[in-house]
């Protein structure tokens, strides 16, 4: 029998997907409350970025989870929020934040985790990338668990880029 034969043989054994496994389209409460939902993830995302300008340390801190991890641009920057915040604290003490201008973002959801990927435009830096996740904490609020954040490299610029780092991390 040939692969051809056997597919097709398998798809009609299999036949079109049970009504019991097709969900119901969403309701208006559903929507709603999705939008509420997505909402609540872009204002903690948003308030993160705007007390970082400030250099509002509190409140930046605020929209992570205890247990959360900041991945920066340097390879060395895989930080708990302990380390993060003791990294940054003594900038923000100082009255030194940074901007980054949130545009372009997505935000994902599989049941309660929630995802998403943000480009950044920084007046020092130019484009960056942000992603992350989020998940309601004890207290119902959600807050961020992981925070990344990116350069971007254009292709054509790669190989240099990647000479560059390996010069730099030579002994």
């Amino acid at each position: 029998m040939s692969v051809i034969a056997l597919a097709l043989a398998i798809a009609l054994q299999v036949g079109p997907p049970d009504a019991a496994m097709v969900p119901p389209p969403p309701t208006a409460a559903d929507v709603q409350r999705d939008q509420a939902t997505l909402a609540e993830v872009n204002a903690v995302i948003d308030t993160m970025h705007e007390a970082a300008s400030r250099a509002d340390g509190p409140t930046y801190f605020a929209q992570f989870a205890p247990w959360a991890r900041f991945i920066g641009t340097d390879a060395g920057e895989h930080w708990t929020l302990e380390q993060f915040r003791a990294y940054a604290e003594p900038y923000f003490a100082q009255g030194k934040g940074w901007t980054y201008h949130p545009h372009d973002r997505t935000v994902m959801s599989v049941g309660d985790v929630f995802f998403f990927d943000e480009k950044l435009t920084n007046a020092g830096y130019g484009e960056l990338r942000g992603s992350g996740v989020l998940l309601r904490d004890t207290d119902g609020r959600f807050r961020i668990q992981q925070y990344v954040l990116s350069f971007t490299v254009p292709n054509d610029a790669s190989k240099d880029v990647v000479a560059a780092i390996k010069a730099h991390a030579a002994p």
